[in-house]
């Protein structure tokens, strides 16, 4: 099985582009969408987000075996200006409740772990989360609305917060798409989000780069990121 595994990351990242595949809203985004890679076929979500004082450096692997449980694993390397450097893991399982069409809507469930493997007083950072997507077509995919309503665990204090969020996608051609997004948890300030994605190759190779900053923040508070994602061909067995 970690053989497979391992193949399947690897595939995802080198495979030759040869037929279509569905189109997916992807990360750094927050808001999470109702879909999940297709059946039997893997991707790669990479992207570098620069912070006042610190730049991460995100990949996430997901892959489809069974045809409706998208798995990811991967995570993010962090080095601040003062030389020190952060990890963080992400363990997720997505399933789909109702596949999204043109001029309808979807509902996923997703859970999973996020969180720093260093320890803090004797505890990992982090903890499990789960959340529920739910996505809206209109105007024949032109504009794709996403909201994302679930809570997450935190270790280090024991306590549990809700999390949301509301995106969007509109297309500007049929390659490039206008995203944006509204974030949160309970206790803490909403942040935004917003950017281009364009597709190199449609459904297959993607970029993007956003801005986003937090309500009510300074300047020191805003990030900038720029992404690059794969889509592999359907291929495991």
């Amino acid at each position: 099985m970690q053989s497979a595994i391992v193949r399947a990351i690897c595939a995802a990242m080198v495979l030759p582009l040869l037929q279509p595949v569905a189109a997916h809203p992807a990360r750094p985004m927050i808001t999470d969408d109702a879909r999940i890679v297709d059946p039997k076929a893997c991707q790669v979500e990479s992207w570098v987000k620069t912070n006042r004082g610190s730049r991460e450096y995100w990949a996430l692997p997901a892959c489809n075996f069974t045809g409706n449980l998208e798995l990811t694993l991967g995570g993010a390397r962090t080095g601040n200006a003062a030389g020190s450097e952060t990890s963080d893991l992400v363990l997720q399982g997505k399933t789909l409740l109702k596949s999204l069409e043109t001029n309808g809507y979807g509902i996923a469930f997703a859970a999973g772990y996020a969180g720093h493997p260093a320890s803090h007083g004797g505890r990992p950072l982090g903890g499990p989360y789960f959340y529920m997507p739910l996505s809206l077509s209109l105007a024949d995919d032109r504009l794709v609305l996403h909201a994302n309503v679930g809570a997450r665990h935190l270790r280090e204090d024991r306590s549990t917060r809700g999390t949301w969020g509301i995106g969007s996608e509109t297309m500007i051609t049929p390659r490039a798409y206008l995203i944006a997004e509204t974030f949160g948890e309970s206790r803490d300030k909403a942040s935004f989000q917003f950017g281009i994605r364009y597709w190199i190759i449609p459904n297959h190779v993607q970029i993007d780069t956003t801005y986003g900053n937090q309500y009510g923040s300074k300047p020191d508070a805003r990030w900038f990121s720029v992404g690059l994602r794969l889509l592999s061909v359907p291929f495991l067995k």
